[in-house]
């Protein structure tokens, strides 16, 4: 039976990956769990996982080089997550390991919170609750309403186009930028970048974090939107500036935003711009549903098993270079 480091911290563990994941893969390898209580950095990570044939890895634990050069007996990482930025792939390459990702899981459950945020962003729900907790009744003011209102929409991937489905229903005029995408729905316009920052009441940054969309949403970007209109943030914080996020909530030409993600720890939103009263922000929690989180832990667990039963995993990375994993599909018995 192969042995299995899982990296989760117990927090981690508890909400990134579950009793049913954990069980499950309890039944097909030896598990050894991370017993630090935090996030292990390469020296620790090394030490702990000695020995260990695989690794399922959380989203917080870099996977660099130097462990990948220090772990001579291991076949493969599974990250429990889509993003994998920040394992070192080509060091895994060279070392021959496999790395595997998971699969976006979480559509519906980013989904849901956008349209929350879009609703809360409309309406000063979050600014009335905090008024009435605080004993001081606000007074009310005049709202804004989904039906007739401009989305843009950034990025018309999983939950680009399930977005935009949902506010076409809900009698929004719907906009996409994505140069990558050819967009056929009658329902919904494919516009140029002038035009969503222009024309959006609210603009969704749904774009995919690179190197090419680093602080996509600058200065430039911001003071091009329209009065009044509220930014909406889920992806990465990488996407935006915050600066200039800050300029333009404070002097315009934003009436407020939402932000699940951001550059502080664990991707969260800053601080800085999390306080400003125009911001409803979240700690990074718009995947963190249980039956989100279940999805991809399962998907570790079936990567798993693949292995273990002789098969190259779905959501390889690196399947050509991954020389270990090939030698014990050949020779399982001698591993």
């Amino acid at each position: 039976m192969l042995n299995v480091f899982l990296t989760h911290a117990p927090d981690a563990l508890k909400n990134y990956y579950g009793t049913r994941a954990l069980d499950a893969l309890g039944k097909i390898v030896r598990v050894r769990r991370n017993e630090t209580g935090g996030v292990l950095d390469t020296a620790a990570f090394i030490a702990a996982a000695a020995g260990s044939d695989l690794v399922v890895a959380d989203r917080n634990t870099p996977v660099e080089a130097a462990f990948f050069e220090n772990c001579p007996g291991l076949i493969a990482v599974h990250r429990g997550a889509v993003d994998h930025r920040n394992i070192d792939v080509e060091a895994a390459s060279h070392n021959g390991v496999l790395v595997t990702n998971a699969s976006p899981g979480f559509v519906p459950s980013v989904t849901e919170l956008i349209i929350g945020m879009m609703i809360d962003l409309a309406r000063s729900v979050s600014f009335y609750t905090a008024a009435y907790h605080a004993m001081t009744p606000p007074p009310a003011h005049m709202g804004r309403q989904l039906a007739g209102s401009t989305l843009g929409i950034i990025g018309y991937g999983s939950i680009g186009r399930q977005l935009a489905a949902i506010a076409c229903a809900m009698d929004m005029r719907v906009c996409v930028l994505d140069p990558y995408q050819t967009i056929t729905d009658k329902n919904i316009e494919q516009v140029s970048w002038q035009e969503i920052l222009a024309t959006s009441d609210f603009l969704a940054c749904l774009a995919v974090a690179t190197a090419e969309t680093e602080n996509l949403m600058d200065r430039a970007a911001f003071q091009a939107m329209k009065s009044g209109s509220f930014f909406i943030n889920v992806s990465r914080g990488n996407l935006v500036d915050e600066a200039a996020l800050f300029e333009a909530l404070t002097h315009g030409p934003l009436a407020g935003a939402a932000l699940d993600v951001g550059r502080a720890e664990d991707q969260k939103p800053s601080p800085r711009l999390a306080a400003l009263s125009n911001v409803i922000a979240t700690p990074h929690v718009g995947g963190q549903t249980p039956p989100a989180i279940e999805f991809q832990a399962l998907e570790t667990v079936e990567q798993v098993r693949a292995l273990v039963s002789g098969k190259v995993p779905h959501n390889a990375l690196n399947a050509d270079q991954a020389h270990r994993l090939h030698s014990y599909l050949e020779n399982p018995s001698e591993n």
